[in-house]
């Protein structure tokens, strides 16, 4: 047999409110997902000003991140080093913007953190932020 981690509730709700309080310090608006390592949603949170088309856009980066154990950029990147249309990968829920990344335990993927709403590079650090809340 073969033992197996999985991503609680309680500790998606961890790496919500390290970026949630990030966020409503700098008074900005944006979508936070947290999915289990299927890229399944955990917990969201769409904080006040956060664009209504963010709400997908992040749970769809923490998909592709928990799928593929990368950031998302880094799919996004390889794909097009390889000029493949991101339908290649069969689920239309694979993005290739940056903001979602990878939760690891044990070197084992876990799950995943999506940010979306801001500039590319913003939702990649705070993504990157909660995913260390759990470290």
């Amino acid at each position: 047999m073969k033992q197996r981690y999985v991503l609680t509730h309680t500790e998606a709700l961890k790496v919500v409110t390290a970026i949630q309080l990030e966020l409503e310090k700098a008074n900005k608006g944006a979508a936070i997902a947290v999915t289990d390592e299927h890229g399944e949603l955990i917990a969201l949170l769409r904080t006040d000003g956060c664009p209504l088309a963010s709400i997908n856009n992040a749970i769809n980066k923490a998909f592709t991140a928990s799928r593929e154990g990368k950031e998302s950029k880094a799919i996004g990147n390889s794909s097009k080093d390889k000029g493949w249309p991101m339908t290649n990968f069969g689920d239309l829920r694979y993005t290739a913007w940056g903001g979602g990344v990878p939760i690891f335990h044990q070197g084992v993927c876990v799950g995943a953190v999506g940010v979306s709403g801001l500039p590319e590079e913003e939702d990649m650090v705070l993504a990157r932020l909660g995913a260390k809340a759990l470290e």
